[in-house]
């Protein structure tokens, strides 16, 4: 793996990567049509372009685990982080909905979470857009990168 992989490959291995923004894009635009779907279709394509191009490509076999590991890692952030938000609303809830507690009260709360949440899910999604670009500019350029804070699942 020393030499610079070839042009094709190198374009496959940054479809790789790519792909996978696709996924969360049309997860987000399901959501966004009231169609409340959490599946992992960030791991969808990079999956399939992962099984049909490794054994032809080794460098594709590399590109697709890392990027696939990310995608997997991330995928289980967001879920520690749908719990953890689920846990903290029932807890606010619990702590607004006091016989002391008053109309304003409950809604000030409520709007707060609203914007903790919404700020925290754009700066997950920016921050990976970034990482995830910059390692197919990588996978294009021919050179190794791997991705930061990833559980390595596949080896």
């Amino acid at each position: 793996m020393r030499e610079k992989p070839k042009q094709q490959m190198r374009i496959w291995a940054m479809l790789c990567h790519f792909s996978a923004l696709l996924g969360w894009m049309l997860l987000f635009f399901l959501i966004f049509i009231d169609i409340p779907l959490y599946l992992p279709l960030n791991l969808l394509a990079p999956l399939m372009i992962w099984r049909f191009k490794k054994a032809q490509y080794p460098w594709i076999d590399f590109q697709g685990k890392e990027s696939l590991n990310f995608q997997i890692t991330s995928t289980l952030y967001t879920l520690l982080f749908i719990a953890i938000s689920s846990f903290l609303v029932l807890t606010s809830f619990s702590w607004v909905l006091t016989p002391n507690s008053s109309v304003n009260q409950v809604e000030i709360t409520l709007d707060s979470l609203i914007i903790v949440f919404t700020s925290l899910i754009l700066l997950i999604l920016i921050v990976q857009s970034f990482i995830v670009t910059f390692a197919a500019i990588k996978a294009y350029n021919g050179q190794h990168y791997r991705y930061p804070f990833t559980i390595r699942v596949l080896r």
